[in-house]
């Protein structure tokens, strides 16, 4: 059946009347801060002791708009006879949100949890220089970031744990069976001794 002319017209007309009746809500803002969601994407957070300056999180970026330097050095060796090792030591880390669109890949891609998520959304600058945002301005953002979500109890061990948790079993299982050979042994050198002595 070919539809009625002007029903879509009198669809569109009664979605309007409907919203007219309807009381708006405005929402006070910036007396009144809104109610984000939990996952909300305002600004990056820089967990700086976890950066290893990979680079992955440069490299990856669609945009191009993290900077980071880095120098080596040179750490001594951690036993006497062992060589020494060089380590990245993270000179600067910058992210340019003017250019920033916010995918979250630097966040996903970061192997050692140094970027982060936080909620904060109101760092509007008269200034777009001022958008770029130095480590010192990431280190600020990341006590913004709030805990993570509760674990599901219900859920399955993770593999870590589980393969972390027999290594500390067996561990701790050696170790008994040594302290119980160890006394076995001292009380059979006492019996000697006494045996000894009363041979004697």
């Amino acid at each position: 059946m070919p539809p009625v002319p002007g029903s879509g017209l009198a669809k569109g007309l009664a979605v309007t009347l409907r919203t007219m009746t309807r009381k708006s809500v405005t929402e006070q803002y910036p007396d009144v801060q809104p109610d984000l969601a939990p996952r909300t994407r305002g600004v990056i957070g820089l967990f700086e002791e976890n950066c290893t300056v990979c680079m992955l999180c440069a490299r990856e970026c669609p945009d191009w708009c993290i900077y980071i330097d880095s120098h080596k050095e040179t750490v001594p060796p951690a036993a006497p006879g062992g060589r020494e090792r060089s380590r990245n030591v993270l000179d600067r880390f910058a992210i340019d949100f003017s250019l920033c669109m916010y995918c979250g890949i630097c966040i996903e891609v970061c192997p050692f949890d140094a970027l982060f998520w936080s909620p904060e959304f109101e760092y509007a600058e008269t200034d777009i220089r001022e958008l770029t945002h130095e480590r010192d301005k990431l280190r600020e953002w990341m006590w913004t970031v709030p805990a993570p979500p509760a674990l599901d109890p219900a859920a399955e061990e993770p593999k870590e744990l589980g393969a972390a948790r027999k290594a500390a079993d067996k561990l701790a299982a050696e170790a008994a069976q040594a302290a119980e050979q160890q006394a076995a042994e001292q009380q059979a050198a006492e019996q000697q001794g006494a045996k000894t002595e009363g041979d004697a």
